[in-house]
């Protein structure tokens, strides 16, 4: 079994064979030509092979080297070191994609709940999901907390999360966030007939996150956001594996220092989508292209495509952010179709008659797609932001 890894190569045309040999050979064997009979017969099952190679442009060469499996533990470090370690670090070379054997996905657990276990727990079939941020709540105290969040699960939205910048402060501890957040999502339930998932932001050192977990869903957390490219992928294999019993949500933050570059580091659908979903992610963050933050609308679709990919393990549903208000929403679904957490901060709390009309306007406009009618939320919000 290999792993195979794909990579783009800002080199000339005429080097890509002795670019492919070196890095079926420097990352697996190191050396060859120097190496004894003896030594190469037993390196030979560890040697990497050129799996593929092309010229997708001038200056420009696709490889794909296929890793043997034995050469990596299953874990994220060792695979990626392997594959892209110290050659990181060797000019323009980016990481595309891995591809795994189908029994490999042992190793991983996935998500726990996926697109079908979210909707679930909420109840909610044959539409997009509509999810608002906390806004503004850095030195806000408890009360604020409450208003807040009362006022978005109000507006009809499924989901709430923290703002991933919000970390574990006194004015706001986190064992307080959550039992408040049980106290007024069960009230709103009893109001609406409605269930609403609240993640709070899991933070803190690295070695006291599965204690605090833990901790949190004693205490009644519905969900967990996570930032988990600032942590790194086995963190968010490891608290999977502490079979919690909610869903995690993976949170884009710090990506773009791995993945922005066209020439550096790993493509964002790998480590959006594809590598954050195998480590265990239930909802995936990613920047939509008609937003604030954007990617291409390639890229996007790639993340989305990467999330909902059938594999041995759970679909995560891909949640499009940043910049979002509800004039996008026919172009969001028209993208990424039903399977969608559509995610606002701005786009909720900006509305003219406050964050709960704000979420109405979503679930409007979503309405609205379906062939129903909107109402005075949505009309106000498309005369804010336009369609």
């Amino acid at each position: 079994m290999t792993i195979n890894a794909t990579y783009h190569i800002r080199q000339p045309e005429s080097k890509i064979d002795a670019v492919a040999e070196k890095l079926a050979i420097g990352l697996t064997v190191g050396s060859w030509t120097d190496l004894t009979a003896e030594d190469r017969d037993h390196l030979e099952r560890f040697k990497g092979q050129v799996i593929e190679k092309k010229v997708l442009e001038e200056n420009l060469l696709e490889v794909v080297i296929g890793y043997p499996e034995s050469n990596v533990t299953p874990d994220f470090s060792s695979i990626i070191t392997t594959v892209f370690g110290k050659l990181s670090l060797d000019g323009e070379v980016k990481l595309i994609d891995l591809e795994f054997a189908a029994d490999y996905y042992r190793h991983f657990k996935g998500p726990a709940f996926g697109i079908e276990g979210i909707r679930e727990l909420l109840g909610v079939a044959g539409r997009p999901l509509v999810m608002s941020i906390f806004k503004g709540i850095i030195g806000r105290d408890k009360v604020f907390f409450e208003e807040q969040l009362r006022a978005q699960a109000l507006g009809g939205v499924n989901l709430i999360k923290d703002d991933e910048i919000l970390y574990d402060v006194p004015e706001l501890p986190f064992e307080e966030r959550i039992q408040i957040a049980n106290r007024v999502l069960d009230e709103v339930e009893q109001e609406t007939g409605r269930k609403v998932i609240y993640a709070v932001n899991l933070s803190g050192p690295v070695f006291d996150l599965p204690e605090k977990a833990r901790r949190g869903v004693e205490l009644g957390a519905r969900a967990f956001l996570f930032n988990v490219h600032s942590y790194g992928l086995d963190v968010l294999k490891g608290l999977r594996a502490l079979e919690l019993g909610v869903p995690l949500m993976a949170h884009p933050a710090f990506s773009g220092a791995i993945a922005g570059s066209p020439d550096y580091g790993l493509s964002y659908p790998l480590i959006l989508a594809k590598l954050t979903r195998l480590a265990g992610a239930d909802l995936v963050l990613f920047p939509a292209p008609f937003g604030s933050v954007t990617l291409s609308e390639e890229t996007a679709g790639a993340i989305v495509a990467e999330c909902v990919k059938t594999l041995p393990i759970s679909a995560a549903f891909p949640v499009p952010s940043a910049g979002i208000h509800p004039g996008l929403v026919n172009k969001l679904i028209d993208s990424y179709g039903v399977d969608q957490v559509i995610n606002a901060g701005g786009g909720v709390h900006g509305h003219p008659e406050g964050a709960a009309a704000g979420g109405r306007a979503f679930t409007e406009a979503i309405d609205l797609y379906y062939g129903g009618t909107t109402g005075s939320a949505y009309e106000q919000a498309v005369t804010l932001w336009g369609s």
